[in-house]
């Protein structure tokens, strides 16, 4: 956290209280009342939980990173570390390697030799979790059955820290499955919220770095200012973030508004102007190839162009 920062940033804590709070009587009072509702509202205090990791991972709300990631711990998500979780989004943070198929943890590109040797069924389903809808309904699933082969890999090579992470995961899960134990919802209805939640994270992160050859103009920046954006912390304006990731969420929109012409420049007009235009423009149609079309290999069909603000 930067020096000058207040020693508690309240609107965090307070989203972070309302946040356990929904998920609480999500899980319990209005799973009770009406399952359908009960199982979508935990879906959304699972997002914004979410949020409030990647928030916590950057050094908020207090100055004292042990308190903020004890904060963190409570396992919501279920599949995702907050340790590994951590570890990789930072490194992730180094825009040099963003969208790299192997430097970029965080990339949804292939590497186009691999791609090559995929099985038919398998491009099949790529190319529909390459659709915003695919990503939303299958993205979570393919993209959790991914992460978690490689998080076993690594367990099997014992790199440093991932036992670690993993131990206190399971810990974070104690809570969640004693809650549960006695809260209205049943297991698979959380598995069902698990499933809604990682779905909606998928709509922010479907198109947040696009395959470019200067690395500042990888990073997108959607101009929305309704509810997708609280949800995401204003991660939706993504360039901002990545060139000054310690500012907090809450003042994201007004370092935008500051200097948006810089911040276009920069990437290279790589804007949309909200949510509503990214689902009419990819909600069936992929915005990109799956193999990353800036490394050698197969032939890949060109990029789309991204709506423009003016």
């Amino acid at each position: 956290m930067r020096p000058d920062a207040p020693a508690i940033e309240w609107p965090t804590v307070l989203l972070l209280t309302a946040t356990y709070g929904i998920w609480a009587l999500a899980t319990t009072y209005i799973y009770g009342a009406s399952p359908a509702l009960g199982t979508v509202v935990t879906g959304l205090a699972i997002a914004q939980f979410s949020s409030l990791q990647h928030e916590i991972l950057h050094g908020h709300p207090f100055r004292s990173q042990k308190l903020n990631e004890s904060l963190a711990l409570p396992a919501l998500t279920l599949t995702v570390p907050y340790g590994r979780f951590r570890n990789t989004h930072l490194a992730h943070h180094h825009d040099p390697i963003l969208t790299d198929p192997y430097d970029d943890p965080e990339s949804n590109y292939l590497d186009p030799a691999v791609w090559a040797q995929l099985p038919t069924w398998i491009k099949l389903l790529y190319r529909f979790n390459n659709t915003l809808f695919g990503r939303v309904v299958v993205g979570s699933l393919l993209g959790n059955v991914r992460w978690l082969l490689d998080e076993m890999r690594r367990l099997r090579r014992n790199e440093p820290g991932v036992l670690r992470d993993w131990v206190l995961h399971l810990a974070g899960l104690v809570p969640v499955i004693l809650w549960l134990w006695w809260a209205e919802m049943p297991w698979w209805a959380y598995l069902l919220a698990a499933w809604v939640g990682h779905g909606l994270l998928k709509v922010r992160t479907y198109l947040e770095h696009r395959a470019h050859e200067s690395a500042r103009a990888r990073t997108v920046v959607v101009e929305d200012r309704g509810p997708l954006a609280l949800l995401f912390l204003n991660n939706n304006l993504h360039v901002v973030h990545h060139m000054h990731p310690n500012v907090p969420w809450y003042r994201l929109p007004g370092v935008y508004a500051a200097n948006r012409d810089h911040y276009l420049r920069r990437n290279d007009g790589y804007v949309y102007r909200s949510y509503l235009d990214i689902f009419r423009a990819h909600l069936f149609r992929a915005k990109d190839p799956v193999p990353h079309p800036l490394m050698p290999g197969v032939p890949v069909e060109p990029l789309a162009e991204p709506a423009r603000s003016t």
